[in-house]
């Protein structure tokens, strides 16, 4: 069951749901079926002073995460 991002077109209200699945989202505020679907942001977590330097120094270097299986 994925968590989906839309913006209500009519209404410019962004809020999330979840979708199963064929299933029509509505907008909880005006009711509208007029959706635009947004890019989900993906949150990590833990301290962001942590992350930051085992993603820059990890064993891949300084080139990002995924970036081992281009070698």
């Amino acid at each position: 069951m994925p968590i989906l991002e839309y913006q209500c077109k009519e209404c410019e209200r962004q809020f999330e749901t979840i979708v199963l699945g064929s299933q029509q989202p509505v907008c909880p505020s005006c009711h509208s079926t007029k959706l635009e679907r947004l890019l989900s942001v993906f949150a990590v977590g833990g301290k962001s002073d942590s992350f930051a330097a085992s993603e820059s120094f990890g064993p891949c270097g300084t080139r990002g995460p995924g970036a081992c299986s281009l070698d």
